[in-house]
């Protein structure tokens, strides 16, 4: 669901999407409100995805893409061979830990474009199959990038949730707000 998005202060491009990033973020974070570890993880459509998978996810994208614009490696290195086990909690991993490992993570992602220089900066894309050799990307683009990934899994968690109990993302919001 989108929520409104305060206005940035005049110019201030990087808080605007930050700001659009963090509304999105709350999506995923409302739609696991209020459910067991179970209903979570579980898949109530035809899709493999649920929302403890999706949250998994996204923080872990939005990880990988801060570590490769600051020139490090993501914190999980994954390919063909492990690119399932993004989507599902393993272990010890709960809602729980995911939501605390994603608020750290939103942190470094606020402090490194807050810090960037410029958000026309670029960096090389990893040397993977699925993006062009020798391909860069800006800071603003990694941004955009985040904002995009991160939305586009909130709509898939509305769906979910709505599918689990029925809540609406509008329900959400003021089981949010109330608590």
């Amino acid at each position: 669901m989108v929520t409104h998005v305060r206005a940035e202060a005049l110019g201030d491009e990087r808080g605007a999407l930050l700001s659009f990033l963090a509304e999105q973020r709350g999506g995923i974070r409302r739609a696991v409100l209020g459910l067991t570890e179970e209903q979570a993880s579980s898949r109530p459509s035809a899709s493999e995805l649920s929302l403890s998978g999706l949250l998994k996810h996204v923080a872990e994208v939005e990880q990988g893409w801060i570590a490769r614009a600051k020139g490090e490696p993501p914190a999980v290195k994954r390919d063909e061979s492990n690119w399932h086990e993004c989507f599902v909690l393993l272990d010890d991993e709960t809602v729980a830990s995911q939501l605390a490992y994603w608020e750290q993570v939103a942190v470094e992602t606020e402090e490194f474009l807050r810090g960037v220089p410029s958000l026309d900066d670029t960096f090389p894309l990893p040397n993977d199959p699925w993006f062009p050799p020798e391909g860069r990307v800006s800071m603003r683009w990694v941004a955009l990038h985040l904002i995009r990934e991160t939305a586009r899994h909130a709509g898939h968690a509305d769906i979910i949730r709505e599918s689990l109990d029925g809540k609406t993302a509008f329900e959400l919001v003021a089981l949010e707000q109330a608590g």
